[in-house]
């Protein structure tokens, strides 16, 4: 699995075995919290801002659109948007090619939401948006802008998704992010399922 450039890495290991002479199996997890699939909180660029354990549950949970996006494309624009029927879909999640990059080395040239993009999903009503890589945002885009719009106006970003095997349509998204507090909580791994309606 790809770790985003500068997270730290993944480290799985056993504490203890029964194999060993131990009572238990119980094992050690070493992993950034925007690591595979994951929810981004507000905090994550904003200063003081919400935490992952204040997050609605009401928006992680519900029906949610799987929209498609050509594999030449390596930006999801405005027009893109448009062009599509998103009246009363309040979750968003794009497939795109990247969905095809979860056994290589991390990519930098992942497909990618632009701040305009996000800003015409704000206006649409939309309050959560997910995307098939570890980030929405261009690979050291240098501002943020597409995070902060979204989060800023109460949008829930939901990345590394694996849709290989999803075709776009309409489905019920359950995704429950770890509930980390005590100084931690600009974002959480999580599980997050589709089921067909």
């Amino acid at each position: 699995m790809p770790v985003y450039e500068g997270d730290p890495s993944v480290e799985i290991a056993a504490w203890s075995s029964m194999s060993k002479g131990d009572s238990a199996n119980v094992s050690f997890l070493h992993l950034g919290a925007h690591t595979g699939t994951h929810v981004d909180a507000p905090a994550h660029f904003i200063k003081d801002a919400a935490k992952i354990d204040s997050l609605p549950l009401d928006i992680l949970i519900g029906p949610a659109r799987v929209v498609r996006v050509p594999d030449e494309a390596t930006e999801i624009d405005r027009d893109f948007l448009a062009a599509r029927d998103l009246d009363r879909v309040e979750r968003i999640l794009f497939h795109t090619r990247n969905s095809g990059f979860w056994n290589e080395a991390f990519r930098k040239d992942f497909t990618h939401l632009l701040p305009e993009a996000a800003e015409y999903l704000i206006d649409k009503g939309i309050k959560l948006v997910g995307i098939d890589y570890l980030s929405i945002e261009k690979f050291h885009s240098g501002h943020h802008r597409t995070h902060i719009a979204l989060l800023s106006s109460g949008v829930i970003i939901l990345e590394g998704l694996n849709l290989s095997e999803v075709p776009a349509g309409d489905y019920e998204l359950i995704c429950l992010p770890l509930k980390l507090s005590e100084g931690a909580g600009d974002g959480a791994p999580a599980r997050a399922v589709l089921r067909t309606m």
